[in-house]
């Protein structure tokens, strides 16, 4: 068919085998790209592998199955344990003798998704890359990887079994495997390997930070932004024991040949058993402080030293809580009284305050506030906000400062009554305003608002500084100034927004939910 079929379908040659895109614009998209093994079967709970080589050509057209989990995942999406899967966006232009691999050296943004350590998958239509790529001329990665019960069951101290000696941290060295497969085949997409930037959103964000912490993870990611999504403090042996414990108990399953041959739609069913350590809510797994992966907690008692050379950036919203309520207006607190009730639930085992001081202390700050202003506010600084000035102050102390953000800008949903809600960040960094179900509208502020944070990003992603767009001078976090870029209309570096607010909850410790 001559050199014009190829250029519309690029084939790039990867360590594994050959692989087929497709042409989108100006942008080749790889979907689909195999960098592990099926981690079903006799693998379930044990560290990936790389794949068999293969000698065909593939086909990359596709998104790769993602983890089994209890939600259905995207639309059409196949749900499987065999799901080490990642796909690659690349502005590199076809050659008849180097393929995608142009000598361009491009920054690689890698892209971990949310869902917690329980669901989601690198297929959503707010991670398309298409926009991203085109925008900074780099290669956009997202990836997927193994989750819950398949990821992060620990069984080490359940079963006497080297098998499952790595159990608790699997999905993580999934990860690992993944930015592997990066270091040594994105050169032949036109990015470069020594210029990887990790980005992810709330889970996204927290596995990240988990990486920073991993010895098997150093060298192998050069930057990283956590996107409201902290990890402060993992779990420990002995509650992820009694987790894992409460999950066999669940099933009904006492041995690990029994578990191991269960069908992955019926493992599932572990994941509603309660919480043995919060009380309350389905059983929660996720990273372990193994003594294996993971030989330290990330961000206690300081910041993990092996990641203090890499250029860090953590950002939260304004209105983090109202992104949990559905997007239902009528979720709305409408009296002090129903705060008061439902404020620990958003506390969880995080902060241990009492409401009523909290409430007290909001309305004599902010006498305007109304009932829902005082608790998406309140539900927002003792919830997740709190993990990121952590990760924020532990940078600083360590003199390796990151650049701290928050969003105000309002979402248009609705007239704006959700402010900057969780998860508002995605869209505008990628561009996708106008993918399915995305919040940020697609009006000229929305665009406006999207250039500014996509700007922000490509240059971190290029130099480890956000620096050089629209905005005005983003100075990194230092001790006392808590300096942090507020993005919104019109943007701006204030120093220790909320202030008032952070030392507020300083009066009480913060705990990681799941340590």
């Amino acid at each position: 068919m001559g050199f014009t079929a190829e250029a519309r379908s690029p084939v790039v040659a990867t360590t594994n085998g050959k692989v087929r895109g497709y042409l989108d614009g100006e942008v080749s998209v790889f979907k689909g790209l195999r960098y592990g093994a099926d981690t079903g079967g006799a693998r379930r709970f044990m560290p990936p592998v790389k794949p068999e080589p293969w000698t065909e050509v593939k086909d990359a057209l596709a998104y790769g199955p993602a983890s089994m989990q209890t939600g259905k995942g995207e639309e059409g999406e196949t749900l499987s344990e065999d799901c080490l899967f990642l796909n690659v966006w690349t502005p590199a232009r076809a050659s008849r003798k180097t393929g995608l691999a142009d000598g361009a050296k491009r920054p690689v943004m890698f892209y971990i998704h949310g869902g917690a350590y329980n669901g989601g998958s690198g297929a959503s239509p707010w991670y398309e890359g298409t926009k991203l790529a085109k925008r900074g001329d780099v290669v956009v990665v997202t990836v997927n990887h193994r989750l819950n019960a398949f990821g992060y069951l620990y069984l080490a101290r359940l079963f006497n079994a080297p098998s499952v000696a790595d159990s608790g941290n699997v999905g993580q060295l999934d990860l690992v495997l993944a930015l592997q497969w990066v270091r040594d085949n994105i050169a032949r997409f036109g990015g470069d390997p020594d210029c990887v930037m990790l980005f992810g959103q709330s889970g996204g964000g927290a596995k990240i930070a988990t990486l920073m912490a991993m010895p098997s993870a150093k060298g192998l990611f050069h930057r990283a932004a956590t996107m409201s999504g902290q990890q402060v403090t993992v779990g420990g042996p002995f509650n992820a024991t009694r987790r894992a414990k409460a999950f066999l108990d669940k099933l009904g399953v006492k041995d690990l040949a029994a578990l191991r041959a269960l069908p992955a739609a019926e493992m599932l069913a572990g994941l509603k058993a309660v919480d043995p350590i919060a009380g309350s809510g389905g059983v929660y797994v996720g990273p372990v402080l193994d003594q294996r992966s993971l030989l330290r907690h990330p961000f206690f008692p300081d910041a993990a030293p092996q990641s203090l050379s890499i250029p860090m950036m953590v950002g939260n919203t304004h209105d983090e809580t109202k992104g949990f309520i559905g997007w239902d207006a009528k979720a709305f607190p409408q009296t002090w009284d129903e705060v008061i009730a439902r404020l620990p639930g958003q506390f969880a085992a995080r902060i241990d305050i009492d409401p009523e001081t909290v409430v007290a202390f909001y309305r004599q700050t902010y006498p305007n506030y109304s009932p829902a202003d005082v608790f998406f506010a309140a539900s927002t600084a003792g919830r997740s906000w709190k993990a990121a000035i952590i990760q924020d102050e532990e940078r600083a102390k360590a003199g390796a400062p990151a650049f701290a953000y928050q969003v105000n800008w309002r979402s248009p949903i609705q007239g704006g009554i959700f402010g900057a809600p969780h998860t508002i960040d995605i869209g505008l960094v990628f561009g996708t305003l106008d993918a399915k179900g995305s919040i940020v509208g697609t009006g000229p502020d929305s665009v406006a608002m999207s250039n500014t944070m996509s700007d922000a990003f490509i240059a971190f992603a290029r130099t480890g500084d956000p620096n050089g767009g629209a905005l005005p001078k983003w100075e990194p976090y230092t001790l006392p100034r808590r300096q942090t870029m507020v993005f919104d209309t019109v943007s701006r570096l204030e120093d220790d927004p909320r202030g008032v607010e952070r030392e507020f909850f300083n009066r009480v410790p913060f705990t990681q939910f799941g340590t």
